[in-house]
């Protein structure tokens, strides 16, 4: 089964690590996604630029509308996510819990439903 995790951080609480306890969190983070992705756990990861460097596209009415930046006001943005393969939920629990990230917002473990099926339905 494949799970996105999906990685929120409070951007006030990650900017009031000292830089060095950060940079040493994202060595140990990179180190562990590396050993995930040698056991074929981990199938992809990467993080995402600040919502301010982010576009949204919304479709009213057959109009499309483009904004800047995200468009939920929230103290958590989505900076980031994994896509894992695992056993079940718990499983994927459990490799989420491994990543420190929590601690500065949160991670969303989400199956991802295979698009394949959803193809076959629809004949395309």
């Amino acid at each position: 089964m494949k799970f996105l995790l999906l990685i929120y951080i409070d951007p006030e609480l990650l900017q009031s690590l000292p830089p060095q306890e950060y940079d040493a969190q994202m060595r140990s983070c990179l180190l562990h996604a590396d050993a995930l992705q040698a056991q074929g756990t981990l199938q992809l990861a990467q993080k995402l630029q600040p919502p301010a460097t982010a576009r949204t596209l919304r479709t009213r009415n057959g109009e499309p509308r483009i904004t800047d930046g995200p468009f939920a006001e929230t103290r958590e943005v989505l900076a980031g996510f994994n896509l894992i393969e695992a056993a079940d939920v718990d499983d994927a629990m459990r490799i989420a819990r491994q990543f420190p990230w929590a601690a500065y917002g949160s991670i969303e473990v989400r199956e991802v439903e295979d698009l394949q099926v959803e193809r076959m339905r629809l004949g395309a």
